[in-house]
């Protein structure tokens, strides 16, 4: 493989995307018996995906990946172009032109919704939008959350609600040392949330957080958690999932439900509740949201194959914020097959697909490619299986002869008037944030504005 592709004409490759998947493909390519150039393409001035804006600010060695990232970055002759929206600022049949291979591993960037009447109404929000604005995200900087009303509601039991409810439920005193962005830990300080309750569609036994992340809550400093012991009951079919050794995770989950309904409250002033086996049907309230009613369900089927089902029973729950957590899907890109069912851009083994044809010189990784499952270390096999079909792909690859790259790329850029950041621009916003966060206390502060950011450049 590595006489078809030497040092001065190398196997080009354009990674759209910043993220975990980007950076584990762009290390599966190093890795890989093969001379290869690699450039990365970034809608953002700053790298690093979900990494920098998804992760709970409270949670830093999360972000230990980073490090890792950066590293790869260091590596000649990558380039790093941030600030570029492929599909707007260039075209992928401009990339293709440039490069023997394009990339796409530009994850889920938007939430999968509820399709409930009153869905819209103010006061309901999604989970990205949240997390986005606690983190700093210039997508979501102007985004306003109404924090004056005593009761929040949130709809998902994986560990992004963890996240969401967590957050609603600290002190500013536990975040204020964190690297939240400043606006949203002074509009945190002033929320009038005292309690959270997290709705799940299933039972206790299903409940897809991680058993760390559900841990917290029982050492938040002032709120407590709670679930209601009647809702620890099981059917047969749960039973014998907990009995399963394979999961255990499942089981620590479980008892520490069973400990938050055995713990007293102990003065603190803020709730977290869980609540299984129901469903929102629908969002009410005269111009904003005031309520969401919820249809309790059944489960229905084998043991780790259990549904949700309809009881035609309903109950009603006043609050006045309500964040969806179900999941996230991708969103297209233009030149790009999609999947609008799925969400995904469709694939096989990481080939793009238009129909049941492959697309020359396209690939996928990521949660764009499988969906949003798993975790950060997930996509590092994930990437690793689309570089292997893409190095199948050499001889063909090859045949189109030596392309150009980022010098044909930078050209079109600068032809456009696009700003591009670089690598070595990123690193000088990196220090300025960390600089400013070092006068706060804060191991960084960032900044939420891509104008922000270019203007510390230029």
């Amino acid at each position: 493989m590595s006489g078809e592709f030497t040092e001065s004409s190398p196997l080009r490759v354009a990674v759209v995307g910043s993220g975990p998947s980007g950076f584990y493909a762009v290390d599966a390519l190093y890795k890989a018996d093969v001379n290869v150039s690699i450039d990365m393409y970034e809608r953002l001035p700053s790298p690093y995906g979900l990494v920098r804006s998804g992760v709970a600010p409270d949670h830093p060695k999360l972000r230990n990946a980073i490090k890792v990232y950066a590293k790869l970055a260091e590596e000649p002759p990558f380039r790093f172009f941030g600030n570029v929206t492929v599909g707007r600022d260039i075209s992928v049949e401009e990339l293709q032109h440039a490069y023997h291979a394009v990339i796409f591993t530009c994850g889920a960037q938007t939430d999968r919704r509820l399709g409930i009447p009153g869905e819209d109404l103010s006061g309901s929000y999604t989970a990205t939008e949240f997390v986005g604005w606690y983190n700093g995200h210039p997508d979501y900087r102007d985004r306003e959350f109404d924090l004056s009303h005593e009761r929040a509601v949130i709809i998902g039991q994986g560990n992004v609600a963890a996240d969401v409810s967590r957050i609603l439920a600290k002190t500013a005193d536990e975040l204020k040392n964190t690297d939240i962005a400043a606006h949203a830990l002074d509009a945190l300080a002033e929320s009038r949330v005292r309690e959270v309750i997290v709705v799940g569609r299933r039972g206790p036994a299903q409940a897809k957080f991680t058993s760390k992340e559900l841990k917290e809550f029982g050492e938040l400093a002032d709120c407590a958690p709670y679930v209601d012991p009647a809702e620890l009951e099981l059917n047969d079919a749960s039973r014998r999932e907990l009995e399963d050794k394979q999961n255990a995770n499942a089981t620590r989950i479980y008892e520490l439900f069973r400990t938050f309904s055995e713990t007293p409250a102990a003065g603190k002033s803020r709730r977290v509740q869980f609540t299984f086996r129901k469903s929102p049907v629908e969002l009410t309230g005269d111009g904003r949201l005031q309520h969401v009613r919820l249809e309790r369900n059944r489960l229905e089927g084998e043991p780790f194959q259990q549904r949700p089902a309809g009881t035609g029973e309903f109950t009603e729950i006043e609050c006045g914020i309500l964040l969806r957590s179900i999941g996230y899907r991708g969103v297209p890109v233009p030149g790009v097959p999609f999947d609008e069912k799925r969400g995904i851009i469709p694939n096989a083994d990481g080939r793009i697909v238009d129909g049941d044809k492959a697309v020359p010189q396209l690939y996928v990784a990521g949660w764009i490619k499988r969906g949003p499952t798993g975790i950060i270390g997930t996509n590092k096999p994930d990437s690793a299986a689309t570089v292997k079909s893409l190095l199948d792909d050499a001889a063909a690859l090859a045949s189109l002869g030596e392309k150009s790259g980022a010098e044909e790329t930078s050209r079109i850029l600068q032809e456009r008037g696009i700003r591009y950041v670089s690598f070595s621009d990123w690193k000088r916003i990196d220090r300025s944030e960390i600089e400013r966060g070092q006068a706060g206390g804060k191991p960084r502060e960032k900044y939420t504005r891509v104008e922000e950011m270019l203007a510390l450049l230029d």
